[in-house]
This record gives C-alpha cells, structure tokens and sequence, in this order.
C-alpha cells in the first residue's frame, strides 16, 4: 500500500522574517493570531503580494508556522506561492518582505509587481 505524500509546506520563513513578523504581530493595535499573505491583482506586471493582519483565521486558510511565528495563506493565493521563501531585508534604498517564488515568471522594474503562475501540483 502506498503512503501518503506528506503535504508540502506552502510557504517557508527566513530568521530576519520570522523575527519581523513576530515584532509586527506584538505591535499590533489589538491582539491578532498571525498575518495573511495572499496575491492580488494590480501594478504593471499584474500581480501584488498581500500582506493583512489575521485576528480570526477563515475556515479555509492554510496555516504555516515556522520558526515561532505563525502565518496564513489565503487559499485563493496556495498555488501561486507553493515553493516561496518569504525574507524580511534593509538596504539603502528599501526596507520590507521580499518573497523568492519559484512561481514567478517576471517582475516590473520597480519590484512592487509580480507575474505569477500557478504550481504544478504534480511537483508539489
């Protein structure tokens, strides 16, 4: 009898993000159980990351915790970012998450957009 594929992780978190998620979620105004990471259309390559406060995750949700932190997947978002490795970084010029997703086929000059395509579950 074959075993089960255990289900891959959707989405891993690097020491500097977990640390930045961890700072944003106990600064928070009110207490929240993680953040919600999803996709959205817009900006000139098509696609935006989302970041959102979860207070009450949805039934739905895929929950990732790692390193100490806990965050959300929106579902709607789970084949887009299937494989990513979600880093917090600061330089000169910027200071914010930066997501390394396999997934992404470009992204605009700017680095506010992405063009996504869905994983292939049969890689999964």
């Amino acid at each position: 009898m074959a075993q089960a594929r255990p289900k891959p992780q959707v989405i891993t978190l690097t020491d500097a993000a977990a640390d930045r998620v961890r700072e944003i979620i106990e600064n928070a105004d009110k207490p929240v159980a993680g953040l919600k990471i999803g996709v959205k259309k817009g900006g000139c390559a098509g696609m935006e990351y989302t970041l959102d406060y979860v207070e009450e995750p949805s039934p739905g949700d895929d929950r990732v915790e790692d390193k100490g932190v806990t965050v959300f997947v929106d579902p709607s978002a789970v084949l887009f970012l299937l494989g990513t490795r979600m880093d917090f970084k600061v330089d000169k010029l910027r200071t914010g998450f930066v997501f390394e997703n396999p997934n992404e086929v470009s992204a605009c000059g700017c680095g506010e957009s992405v063009e996504l395509k869905p994983a292939s579950l049969e890689d999964a």
